[in-house]
């Protein structure tokens, strides 16, 4: 015969609603944790396994790189800070190439169009700074529809911050582009109707994907990637069509 008995004792109501909120909000910052950094891992992936092997210039392996220019501007900073304050000046994003003066161009803005990704009629700026208020046609020398590169700046953020009309983050989805996608440009009256035709991720020290390329008409379209970080730039490069 037993001497002792043990009898388990049910947890009072307010301990079962403390053990359940506990694991509600466990469950909560898993989610948000989750929702925060897959657009980041997403890209990364699909950058490195996807987009590598279509471009000549693959993403670097190397660490993120020292930009001393744009440290000596904004102080110390993180990749995972704050872009859509850090980088609205479009002379930070290439540090060893900015924008000296502007040439005498008698076009100061157009508009852009990409309706795969929802973008209609945004402005361009021809040798703007301040990416908070339009798109910015950087170190300008030619305009749409004449032989030549224009390079347009446009800004991104996390998906999940996206406002089709804030230039902060009107390049937010410039990733989900494809070769062969079209890009519409507007000046004055005319319309100019451009394809795709590559896309590549590079380090902000490369500035060669600002040259000049008089083999045709070229827009570069840039923006900071993976989203919601300063690491790299991503580079679509789309050609003029004649009809």
């Amino acid at each position: 015969m037993a001497v002792y008995s043990y009898v388990k004792k049910y947890s009072s109501p307010k301990k079962k609603a403390a053990s359940y909120f506990s694991y509600i909000s466990l469950i909560i910052g898993s989610v948000l944790l989750f929702w925060s950094f897959y657009p980041i891992v997403s890209f990364e992936l699909y950058s490195r396994f996807f987009l590598n092997n279509s471009v000549k210039k693959p993403v670097s392996q190397d660490s993120v790189p020292s930009l001393d220019e744009a440290g000596s501007v904004l102080g110390n900073f993180s990749i995972f800070s704050n872009n859509l304050r850090d980088y609205t000046q479009a002379s930070l994003w290439f540090p060893d190439r900015p924008q000296v003066g502007q040439p005498n161009l008698n076009v100061k803005q157009y508009t852009l169009s990409i309706p795969k990704i929802n973008i209609k009629d945004a402005v361009v700026t021809v040798g703007g700074e301040d990416l908070t208020k339009s798109l910015v046609h950087y170190l300008p020398t030619s305009l749409p529809g004449e032989y030549g590169n224009v390079d347009i700046f446009g800004h991104s953020t996390l998906p999940q911050l996206y406002n089709p009309k804030d230039y902060r983050t009107v390049f937010t989805f410039l990733p989900s582009l494809e070769k062969g996608d079209d890009i519409f440009v507007k000046v004055g009256g005319v319309q100019y109707q451009y394809q795709v035709i590559s896309m590549k991720v590079v380090d902000p020290k490369d500035v060669a994907v600002l040259d000049q390329d008089k083999s045709g008409s070229y827009l570069t379209l840039i923006t900071c990637v993976p989203p919601g970080t300063i690491q790299s730039r991503l580079v679509v490069k789309a050609k003029l069509q004649l009809f």
